[in-house]
């Protein structure tokens, strides 16, 4: 089992940056990939960002997040920097992790989560 934690959620200005963090341990390799997921009160959990393994680097944005959040990682770390918020990113967002490479929007094809962090985007 992979346990995975994240942090650095919080409240910024809209127009603000914040770089959330998950880490993993437990059964977690660097070739799987991992992914970001969001979301929203009375929405459902949607796709932010993914990364494929260490030696890919492969990655696949949300059309709504592109060109301002980046995603990267080394091995069992990964990082969502992400620029310019806006409102509408406000979410509780979740790390994932899948059991083999490619990353993927899919939510269902990710096996671990963590337990999210709250980012909140005021106007």
């Amino acid at each position: 089992q992979v346990q995975l934690v994240e942090s650095g959620g919080g409240l910024v200005q809209a127009g603000g940056s914040l770089r959330l963090s998950c880490a993993a341990s437990g059964r977690s390799f660097p070739n799987y990939a991992m992914g970001w997921f969001r979301q929203a009160p009375g929405k459902e959990r949607e796709f932010v960002a993914a990364i494929d393994g260490v030696w890919s680097d492969t990655t696949l944005y949300a059309d709504s997040v592109k060109d301002r959040f980046t995603i990267s990682r080394e091995s069992a770390r990964m990082y969502l920097q992400m620029n310019s918020l806006k409102p509408e990113d406000t979410a509780v967002y979740y790390c994932a992790a899948r059991q083999w490479a490619g990353p993927t929007t899919n939510e269902n094809e990710y096996t671990s989560w963590g337990q999210g962090t709250q980012v909140t985007v005021s106007s």
